[in-house]
C-alpha cells in the first residue's frame, strides 16, 4: 500500500529533551552550529521548519571556548541603543573575559532563522560561564529516562 500522508506534529505533542554541552576547548562557530541545530529540532525525525520542535540546551564552561585565528583581537561585539552615538563596540578579547555567555549567544542567534520562531528558540538556550549550573533537576530526569530505556 502506498501511504502518501505527511506527518506534522502538533505543538502539544512535541516532547522537548535537555542536552548538556561542555564547551571546554570547543571552537565558537562549530559549537554554535551544533547548538542551533538542537534548538531548531533538526535532530528529530519529524523536523519541520515552520514548527518549533527544538530541545533545551545547557552549555557549561563558556569561558573556555576557543576562537581560531586572530578573532580574539580583531572581532568585535556590536550593540546599538538606538540613540545617536549609542554604538558600543567591544573586542572579543574583553568580551570573553567579562561575559563569554554573550559571545556564544550572539553566535547561536546569528545561525537561527530571522523570524518569530528564533525568539522562542533562543530562550531555550542556557549558557553558564563555569561548570556549575542550576538545571540539575531537569538533567537528572533526563538521565533517569535514559536508564529506563
Amino acid at each position: 500500500m502506498n501511504n502518501k500522508n505527511t506527518y506534522l506534529p502538533r505543538q502539544d505533542t512535541i516532547k522537548r529533551k535537555w542536552h548538556l554541552i561542555n564547551a571546554d576547548g570547543e571552537v565558537l562557530g562549530r559549537l554554535a552550529v551544533k547548538i542551533a541545530g538542537l534548538l531548531r529540532g533538526k535532530n528529530k525525525v519529524f523536523y519541520t521548519n515552520h514548527i518549533d520542535c527544538g530541545d533545551f540546551v545547557v552549555v557549561t564552561n563558556a569561558s573556555k571556548i576557543a576562537l581560531t585565528g586572530k578573532k580574539l583581537s580583531q572581532k568585535t561585539y556590536f550593540t546599538y541603543s538606538g540613540y545617536p552615538g549609542g554604538v558600543k563596540l567591544t573586542p572579543y578579547s574583553v568580551l570573553m573575559v567579562k561575559k563569554p555567555e554573550k559571545a556564544l549567544i550572539a553566535a547561536v542567534k546569528g545561525m537561527l532563522p530571522k523570524n518569530k520562531l528564533a525568539d522562542k528558540q533562543i530562550t531555550r538556550l542556557k549558557v553558564f560561564k563555569n561548570n556549575e549550573h542550576k538545571h540539575g533537576a531537569q538533567l537528572a530526569a533526563l538521565e533517569r529516562q535514559r536508564g529506563e530505556k
